[in-house]
């Protein structure tokens, strides 16, 4: 509920904040412009809900940033966290003198100016200064908003997607208003300039404060600002003490499994000890318990551990964590724990949505595919690298596509040759099927490709596909940087020797008796051999396609399938000597 309500309340300000900016950009068109759009948007925050609203919003940030900072037992940070923190608590120090001047002198007094042309003098011939002031709390108020949206929005899976056009328009507002700014200023002061009268026939019916009200006022400013600088500057005291009088009760160990410790006061979250004792942690929501990036193994005893909050469970059950699996940022324990991180530090949001089940390895029931081109190196002769590498990418293009469409995992790409996992997060059979189906849209997909590339290749591209099914592990593996959810076991070791096997054969595609099976079709359909794979001692049926778009897969919309071409000679060569 917090954090949900400091959510909202910065969205609140955000929004007031993003019309005033849009307004000053409208200085790039005329002050008359300008001085429109505002009477439009005062009419909409004079309102009494919206006043509430703002005001509102205002001090439930405030205070709840207070709270955040008292709640916080370490303040090392990260730079784009510290800057945010640092930025939100001057902008009230930096704003005040505009906002009483402003505000409180309408409200209070009916002496304020609220309109362009006299603000705009203000700061750009009366007292520049100001205007300096004015200008900066602006860039101070955006960025602190632009760090705060980027750590709300960063674990969103589409904000990537976005993430450039986003960055595009956090710079052109806070520019534009600038901009518009100078403009209506440099107006302002040419009209100043050209007439010394200016100034008297454009601000005579402006009720000015009087010399009293303007002590008052100046009274208020400094009330405020004193204020401003001692609510933080108290929070900090108070943790000062509460660090000293927590530490009499002694203190409790955090280790690692590389052998390094933290001893910390009881209750300060995993993440802030990592922190503390320099040790690199992911956390990329920056400690606020959405991303899941953070999360680590415990090894304790469970029951002595505070337990999940409802917003920290509802973040485990998401990525299937098991009870020894916790969000760093959350768990405060107050007993000595030893916690693995599950993530490397350099870990993305996309990675935080990654199940932790996965992640640690576990048996799963899978169909691997393998796909290779053929012929590839006598393909590659003779041409300049920049039109292998131009041929190799549209050929993975079309092959990534064809199996994500079918719902597998790309796994990796090996030279020319791609590897695929279907069912690691679902059904065996449907996986089974899924396969074939990739299998399908591949074939078509090489076939598009050959009819784009007709004129760069002397001959059309041909591939081998090999698909099996069974027990695999799947887990995370890997070092640095090149870690990735892979899978190892028979299974891929058997797909990888039937997409081998396709050369001998002349065939685009051999399937075990497996995956057919556990993909519901029937097997009077398919031309069968018994053949027996290096490495194994059994048997293996498997089916020969010479095309994998005959595969008789029926998808709702299909037309009936042919029934598979017959084998190709050199199959029907080796089924009669085997």
């Amino acid at each position: 509920m917090i954090r949900r309500l400091r959510l909202v309340s910065g969205l609140v300000m955000l929004s007031y904040v993003t019309m005033h900016l849009l307004n000053h950009a409208l200085g790039l068109v005329s002050l008359a412009a300008m001085e429109r759009t505002l009477h439009w948007i005062m009419a909409l925050w004079a309102q009494w809900p919206m006043q509430t609203l703002l005001y509102g919003g205002f001090f439930v940030h405030y205070a709840l940033a207070l709270w955040a900072l008292w709640q916080r037992r370490s303040l090392r940070l990260r730079m784009s966290e510290a800057a945010q923190v640092a930025l939100g608590f001057a902008i009230p120090l930096l704003l005040v003198r505009h906002v009483v001047n402003i505000r409180v002198a309408n409200d209070l007094f009916g002496a304020g100016a609220d309109n362009y042309a006299h603000v705009l003098w203000v700061y750009a011939v009366h007292a520049p200064s100001l205007g300096l002031l004015q200008l900066t709390v602006l860039v101070v108020a955006w960025s602190h908003a632009m760090i705060g949206l980027h750590f709300w929005l960063r674990v969103r899976p589409w904000y990537g997607r976005v993430r450039e056009l986003a960055l595009t328009v956090a710079v052109l507002v806070p520019v534009l208003a600038l901009l518009g700014i100078f403009e209506a200023g440099h107006q302002v002061a040419a009209l100043a300039a050209a007439d010394p009268a200016w100034t008297e026939k454009a601000f005579g019916g402006i009720g000015l404060p009087s010399p009293q009200t303007s002590a008052v006022l100046e009274e208020i400013i400094d009330a405020l600002t004193w204020l401003f600088l001692a609510l933080p500057a108290a929070v900090l005291l108070a943790r000062a003490l509460r660090y000293f009088w927590q530490r009499r009760r002694g203190l409790i160990r955090i280790s690692y499994p590389d052998g390094r410790s933290v001893e910390v006061l009881r209750g300060t979250s995993v993440l802030e000890a990592s922190r503390l004792a320099r040790i690199p942690h992911a956390s990329v929501c920056g400690g606020r318990g959405r991303c899941s990036t953070c999360r680590v193994r415990v090894r304790t005893a469970l029951p002595g551990l505070p337990p999940p909050s409802e917003e920290e469970q509802r973040v485990l059950d998401r990525i299937g964590a098991r009870r020894n699996v916790r969000l760093a940022c959350q768990l405060r324990p107050n007993m000595p724990v030893e916690v693995t991180p599950l993530l490397p530090h350099f870990a993305h949001a996309a990675d935080g949505t990654r199940r932790v089940d996965l992640a640690e390895g576990r048996e799963r029931e899978i169909a691997v595919l393998f796909a290779d081109i053929r012929g590839f190196t006598a393909l590659a002769e003779g041409r300049l690298p920049y039109d292998i590498v131009f041929i190799l990418n549209r050929y993975f293009d079309a092959m990534g596509r064809a199996i994500e469409h079918a719902g597998g995992r790309l796994d990796k790409f090996i030279g020319d040759g791609v590897m695929a996992l279907f069912g690691i997060e679902g059904d065996g059979d449907a996986a089974c099927r899924d396969a074939l189906t990739a299998a399908r849209l591949m074939s078509l997909g090489l076939a598009d490709l050959n009819a784009a590339l007709r004129g760069e290749l002397a001959e059309p591209l041909r591939i081998g596909i090999g698909i099996h099914a069974g027990p695999t592990i799947v887990g995370e593996m890997g070092y640095g940087a090149a870690a990735a959810l892979t899978a190892i076991g028979d299974a891929v070791n058997t797909a990888s020797r039937l997409e081998t096997l396709t050369k001998s054969y002349q065939c685009e595609l051999i399937v075990s008796d497996e995956v057919i099976a556990r993909a519901g079709l029937d097997r009077g359909l398919f031309d069968w051999q018994d053949t027996e794979l290096r490495g194994k001692q059994e048997r293996l049926a498997i089916a020969i396609l010479a095309s994998a778009q005959n595969l008789p897969l029926d998808e709702p919309g299909d037309q009936p399938t042919p029934a598979p071409e017959p084998l190709t000679p050199a199959a029907a060569s080796l089924r009669s000597r085997m």
